[in-house]
């Protein structure tokens, strides 16, 4: 496991001042206009391997305790790891769920709380509450240092990646900018994106991004200029844009889950993870 830790962040939040941050909250809202974090058929299926589970103190943050959920096979004692970053709802028993599927395929899941014990069952309170985590940056990239350094040095995970949905998926990729020389792998489930070659540089794992053609909060021309400075930088990255998908098609929860194109996707990232967490040197 790479020990080098290398702080991008400020980079980032200077490339995207509070009122992008706010722009981006609302056209969430927008995406997400009479959506519930109902269970979505992502969410329904098991595992396709037995597994444990546990709620964990993973972090601690101004000396209060931040708890997870860990999910991982049994009798897979230091499986790879992945840090499971939850969507604007929050961390829900949906994502609870995507942390078993994962566990299912032979990994150490641990969904991680960037909302530190608050759920939304409401749009307005979802976009309320990742709002209020975005103005706190720091609070949130410590958290998930310490998610990375529980699966690291408690779970003994020789490998650790990172997923995320939406809100999560943007973290994702604010992890592995955090990370650059520790993340093994990175899935971004049409997150908020860095488009700047001098920060994006900075990364040193395969990318796997996920996003739809119909997604009017992360419009396609913003993936393709991600797409663009990955390729110019020499990334190992694959990006696939659904053709008449739309923002959220394959979210553990909410209401705008598309099949065909969920499935797809979920096949791609179970394929990429055993490619670069399982397989190889």
């Amino acid at each position: 496991m790479r020990k080098v830790f290398v702080v991008t962040m400020m980079a980032v939040l200077a490339a995207a001042p509070l009122s992008a941050a706010d722009d981006y909250v609302e056209r969430m809202s927008r995406e997400h206009a009479a959506d519930k974090p109902l269970s979505s058929p992502a969410a329904r299926t098991p595992p396709a391997g037995e597994i444990a589970e546990e709620e964990v103190e993973y972090a601690a943050l101004d000396a209060g305790k931040i708890k997870g959920f860990l999910a991982y096979p049994k009798g897979g004692a230091e499986a790879p790891g992945i840090i499971v970053i939850h969507e604007w709802w929050g961390l829900n028993d949906n994502i609870r769920a995507m942390a078993r599927r994962l566990a299912g395929e032979g990994y150490q899941a641990l969904a991680v709380d960037l909302y530190e014990g608050r759920t939304a069952e409401r749009r307005e309170d979802a976009s309320a509450l990742m709002k209020e985590a975005m103005g706190s940056s720091r609070r949130l990239e410590e958290n998930l240092r310490q998610a990375y350094a529980f699966l690291e040095e408690e779970r003994k995970a020789p490998r650790v990646g990172v997923i995320g949905w939406g809100f999560g998926g943007g973290w994702s990729l604010q992890t592995a900018l955090l990370l650059p020389d520790a993340i093994d792998a990175t899935v971004i489930y049409y997150g908020r994106l860095v488009t700047d070659p001098g920060v994006l540089e900075a990364l040193n794992m395969p990318i796997l991004g996920i996003f739809g053609s119909l997604d009017r909060g992360i419009p396609v021309e913003s993936v393709r200029k991600f797409e663009e400075a990955l390729r110019s930088l020499g990334k190992d990255a694959a990006i696939h844009v659904y053709e008449g998908a739309g923002h959220a098609f394959a979210n553990p929860s909410g209401t705008r889950y598309q099949e065909d194109a969920a499935l797809d996707a979920w096949e791609k990232t179970v394929a990429f993870f055993a490619r670069n967490l399982r397989e190889g040197p």
